[in-house]
């Protein structure tokens, strides 16, 4: 599968190595290379995307909060839809929809262990 270029970007997500029960919002930006501001919005905008908050307000995002995020910002910032039309894809074929995700994960996980083995020949 192709690179997805933009604005001659490589776009690219980086899942966490270590499991925890609980992400922050910085933690989670991070994965995503995206600015925490992004995290909040797209939250205001897909209800799949619900993150524990404590009594003070802090996000905590757990693994299945992070696989939405991931599903959004596959959709917008790989497959280059909308806002309007993520949430559309979501909510109208959201089985679908999460199939073709989960198959095009696993082919990035893929190709990166191939990428790693190639490195080391």
């Amino acid at each position: 599968m192709a690179s997805h270029l933009i604005d001659n970007k490589k776009l690219s997500y980086k899942e966490p190595k270590i499991e925890k029960i609980y992400y922050s919002i910085g933690e989670v930006a991070e994965m995503f290379q995206v600015n925490p501001s992004l995290i909040r919005y797209w939250e205001s905008q897909f209800e799949i995307i619900k993150p524990r908050k404590t009594a003070g307000g802090k996000r905590h995002y757990t693994q299945k909060d992070i696989e939405q995020i991931h599903l959004v910002y596959h959709l917008v910032k790989e497959k280059g839809m909308t806002l309007a039309g993520a949430q559309q894809k979501i909510r109208d074929n959201r089985t679908d929809t999460d199939h073709d995700h989960e198959i095009i994960r696993k082919l990035q996980q893929i190709r990166e262990l191939l990428s790693g083995m190639h490195d080391e020949l």
